[in-house]
């Protein structure tokens, strides 16, 4: 008889070691231990409270995106717009007052929330000449575009958004979607004209029209509400209240909107549909403490990329706008499956998901790039000077622009500058010689340089959107590329 086929003590034949669990195991927890494989009454407790505390971190970083859009939802209500037919647009752009993760100084916003639960199929009346539209359901999954991406392709038309429980004929005369959710975001844009917002605000106003499709015949007049300087909170908290605003969309949207395991999670830590969410004291000190850990972690997603190949260029820290290159968030065409910390950067940072963002469309739609640390891979300190090279023939037939966010709130940096951001479109910049233009980010402005500089406040720090309007091939191939964030 070999020493391997030597029955193990306690037994009648060989137990490989593999398999078993000894008395004592040293790990993070601490020790834990056994009585013959059976845990100590400590043991379960300790491990219990980790589990708890897990379930409740991967609840944050999966729950991120539904939050984000009741966060949104709730921001709207803040400035007045709780009906289909009540929408919030920027007339004079948005400017660093409202909360609101990562929007922009170059277009006019136009947005309005659907209860398609209590109106039924909406009719939403997109004008000619719109920008990009598209509308999200309520975990911020793709359900159409609008305007210039959209079937309308920017010469207007009427869009029918249809329910998870429709089973009805679908009149003709609409691009139609059906939406996994009741609720559901529409996030219209229009572009300058002469620099300015005038004519975008003009025909938000007098041509968008939204109303349920049961009202066609009268629909309720429009009401709009300038969200300029308003200052509205649009953004998810990163405390406990986290857990209360995703249990808020679980409980009323339909169950089939998240999977089955996305559900077990949730529901693991006391967040189910139907049910109230009450933790006790124990629960909501692990949760309390869990959310803290699941915000440093999308922090550090963030801030610290783990994947080369979310950068753009080789040796470069500028980081793919669009992190995953796919608006469903899938690895290697999904043989990979779900790029789960590429999900977490988007909706973390930044709001709306469309195909029109990450994929490759000469001429139209938009492409973005993360500028989040300087050359030598330090992040951004507001009471440094830096400057970024833009080379000639920026690839973008509307045009580009950079605007500085405040690593806090993931809003626009607040300054005395209304617009924290140099747009070419609306923006005089002083060109180099070779047709290049340097920008400069600091507290004070460069002697000769204050066309070209983007104020930053010392004490705090910063990071960066480039954003290019229809762009062009020379960004795809690379043959363009910014310059990186230099300190001066």
């Amino acid at each position: 008889m070999t020493t391997s086929s030597k029955p193990t003590p306690n037994y009648n034949t060989h137990i490989p070691a593999k398999i078993m669990t000894p008395d004592k195991v040293e790990t993070r927890l601490g020790t834990l231990e056994f009585f013959d494989g059976i845990p100590t009454k400590q043991t379960a407790d300790l491990v219990y409270d980790n589990l708890d505390f897990l379930r409740g971190i991967e609840t944050f970083l999966n729950g991120v995106p539904a939050a984000s859009v009741e966060g949104l939802r709730l921001g709207m209500a803040e400035i007045g717009a709780t009906e289909c037919y009540q929408a919030v647009v920027f007339d004079n752009l948005m400017d660093s007052n409202p909360l609101w993760l990562t929007g922009n100084t170059d277009t006019v916003y136009c947005t309005v929330f659907l209860d398609l639960k209590k109106d039924g199929p909406t009719v939403v009346e997109i004008p000619a000449g719109a920008g990009p539209g598209t509308v999200d359901d309520a975990f911020f999954r793709f359900v159409i575009d609008m305007g210039a991406p959209g079937p309308d392709r920017g010469k207007g038309g009427k869009y029918l958004l249809l329910p998870p429980d429709y089973e009805g004929d679908i009149p003709e005369g609409y691009f139609s979607a059906k939406s996994p959710s009741w609720v559901n975001w529409v996030a219209l844009r229009g572009f300058l004209v002469d620099g300015k917002p005038d004519a975008a605000s003009k025909m938000w106003r007098e041509n968008l029209k939204v109303y349920p499709l049961s009202r066609a015949d009268n629909p309720p007049a429009m009401e709009f509400f300038n969200g300029s300087k308003s200052v509205a909170n649009t953004i998810h908290a990163n405390n406990f209240e986290f857990y209360e605003e995703l249990h808020t969309v679980v409980d009323r949207e339909p169950v089939d909107l998240f999977d089955p395991e996305l559900l077990g999670l949730f529901a693991s830590i006391g967040i189910q549909k139907g049910k109230p969410f009450a933790p006790d004291a124990r629960m909501k000190k692990i949760l309390t403490e869990a959310v803290a850990v699941a915000n440093a972690t999308a922090r550090a997603i963030f801030w610290y990329e783990r994947d080369p190949s979310e950068f753009l260029y080789e040796g470069s820290y500028w980081k793919r706008g669009f992190v995953g290159g796919n608006y469903q968030f899938l690895r290697d065409e999904g043989m990979g499956g779900r790029h789960l910390d590429a999900r977490v950067h988007t909706f973390y940072m930044a709001t709306v998901n469309t195909p029109a963002m990450a994929m490759k469309l000469i001429g139209a739609g938009s492409q973005y790039a993360w500028g989040y640390l300087d050359s030598n891979g330090n992040a951004l300190d507001g009471r440094k000077t830096y400057k970024m090279n833009l080379p000639k023939d920026i690839p973008a037939l509307k045009f580009m622009s950079v605007v500085v966010y405040d690593p806090q709130t993931r809003s626009e940096l607040q300054t005395s500058q209304p617009y924290p951001s140099k747009n070419s479109a609306r923006d005089e910049m002083i060109k180099n010689d070779d047709g290049s233009i340097d920008l400069y980010f600091g507290p004070q402005a460069p002697a000769g340089k204050e066309a070209n500089w983007i104020q930053t406040v010392p004490g705090k720090g910063w990071f960066c959107l480039l954003r290019l309007y229809s762009p062009t091939e020379p960004w795809f191939d690379k043959t363009w590329r910014p310059g990186e964030i230099e300190l001066v």
